[in-house]
């Protein structure tokens, strides 16, 4: 048999018809996941969970003592910081505590990010210090950005993803 033969004979070939899959039984992290999202009490009007407040006061002390310490003369590594990364630091914190303070999921979310970037940089610096006060210095970082961060889960799952508007 030839290999257009064999193609065309390939081609011809149907695919079985699909067998119907028994029902799949929940297991128990999905009876317990189910369980929790049905304890979950949706957020009122205008309320807002405590850790999005925390995180919200956070966001704009960091955008409001990153712009004092420029003002200040603040030097890193001897030298000053460039305006525009001051400037655009600090007014993506401020955006980011009017959007949490109004309750929104993409706020939360993006305090999340930041919150894990901050964790990252904290834990390598640990990793690479040389003395007990820099690891001291991290780890009073890094425990409140964790437990922050996992309170913000929490606060997520009550806020809920908004709903698509079709187009």
């Amino acid at each position: 048999m030839g290999r257009r033969a064999r193609r065309r004979e390939h081609r011809a070939r149907r695919p079985p018809p699909a067998r119907p899959q028994p029902a799949a039984r929940g297991s128990r992290s999905e009876a317990k996941d189910a369980a929790a999202r049905a304890a979950l009490k949706p957020l009122r009007e205008g309320e807002r969970p405590g850790a999005v407040t925390v995180a919200a006061l956070l966001a704009t002390g960091l955008a409001v003592a990153n712009i004092v310490a420029f003002l200040a003369g603040a030097k890193i590594g001897g030298k000053r910081p460039a305006t525009a990364g001051v400037l655009s630091y600090s007014a993506l914190m401020g955006i980011a505590a009017a959007g949490m303070w109004r309750g929104r999921y993409w706020a939360v979310l993006g305090m999340q990010a930041v919150l894990v970037i901050a964790m990252l940089f904290f834990s390598l610096l640990a990793l690479k210090a040389s003395n007990l006060t820099t690891v001291l210095i991290c780890m009073a970082v890094l425990a409140p950005c964790g437990a922050l961060f996992w309170f913000l889960v929490k606060a997520l799952a009550r806020i809920q993803m908004p709903e698509r508007r079709p187009r």
